[in-house]
């Protein structure tokens, strides 16, 4: 059995070395034509994709930005408003305070809820 082991490795050595290699056909190794359109239009494609990419997301970042403005405008102006009410309620230093001997205030009237403008006439 050590015979046959050592016969078959000096064969398979001399059946190698006696074969010279040929260079491979140029058609087999290159890609050519086709391989070269497939590559660009994939490059074509993917930078497409990213200017539609970069494209929204500064979308989605300009709506972000005026939510952003329009809620700080909303809570600015409710702000404003609750300022209003509250200086509204509060009396003045520049209005006298209404005292035993004030006269009273003309008011203008008020319409009452429950009649209809056909009553108030």
């Amino acid at each position: 059995m050590l015979v046959s082991i050592t016969d078959l490795l000096v064969r398979a050595s001399v059946v190698t070395s006696t074969t010279a290699p040929t260079p491979p056909d140029d058609d087999l190794i290159t890609p050519g034509v086709v391989g070269f359109l497939v590559t660009f239009l994939v490059a074509v494609a993917t930078v497409l994709l990213v200017i539609d990419m970069v494209r929204r997301v500064r979308r989605v970042n300009y709506r972000d930005q005026i939510r952003e403005k329009l809620l700080i405008e909303q809570a600015e102006a409710q702000m404003a408003a609750e300022g209003s009410a509250t200086d509204a309620a509060t009396p003045d230093a520049a209005t006298p305070a209404a005292g035993p001997d004030a006269a009273p205030a003309a008011s203008a009237p008020t319409a009452d809820p429950a009649t209809s403008v056909d009553d108030q006439k």
